[in-house]
């Protein structure tokens, strides 16, 4: 009976250290062939297909173009959208929206930032724990707002920051619920931050 147990326990051990997460940006073609389209009300700037223990889900993420122009594409609203395959339809796992606010200076412009997000397994549990970077830019070109979003087990974790030359108009704000995630989920989105502040050249931080 031990032995049996034992070789129980090795064999979901096996498994669970060869449950690779797989992410992969979907081709136009691809997206069409999907019927992805019909997920969102918005053009799809990007689309990625992931997997993990749980299943393999479609992430889309569109911007509903307001202003096209040969110079700017601007955004008044954006969604992303998390979909699983359910017997030729789709079932929605998680969706976030956003749109312009009104500030002084006014925000023309809300994009994803893609080279900050991800859909990578963090905290090693074989489920990915996806990360959704997006801002605005002001009239003046300016970064207005920055909103890091993580998702554990379909629950939202937002960190809110605006960025602003005066100290009383700064903020840099988590979630309460933000504690409540794995260390190693909290380390890696506060490095990533890091990065941002440095590559982007802004404050992300409480006046």
């Amino acid at each position: 009976m031990k032995k049996i147990v034992l070789f129980l326990f090795l064999l979901n051990s096996i498994f669970t250290f060869s449950q690779k997460i797989t992410s992969q940006k979907l081709t136009k073609e691809e997206i069409i062939q999907r019927d992805l389209n019909e997920v969102s009300d918005f053009p799809i700037y990007r689309a990625i297909e992931y997997s993990d223990k749980g299943g393999v889900y479609d992430l889309v993420l569109t911007e509903n173009r307001k202003v096209i122009s040969k110079k700017d594409t601007l955004n008044t609203k954006i969604q992303a959208i998390c979909v699983m395959n359910d017997h030729g339809g789709f079932l929605e796992k998680w969706r976030i929206n956003d749109l312009l606010e009104d500030y002084t200076p006014k925000e023309t412009n809300i994009w994803f930032w893609t080279k900050y997000s991800s859909t990578k397994d963090i905290d090693g549990d074989g489920y990915a724990e996806p990360v959704i970077v997006y801002g605005s830019r002001t009239e003046y070109d300016e970064i207005r707002r920055v909103k890091i979003i993580t998702v554990y087990k379909n629950k939202k974790y937002v960190i809110r920051a605006i960025e602003c030359d005066l100290d009383y108009c700064r903020s840099f704000q988590k979630d309460k619920n933000w504690n409540t995630l794995p260390q190693k989920i909290k380390t890696y989105v506060d490095k990533l931050a890091e990065q941002i502040r440095k590559e982007q050249g802004i404050l992300l931080k409480d006046g």
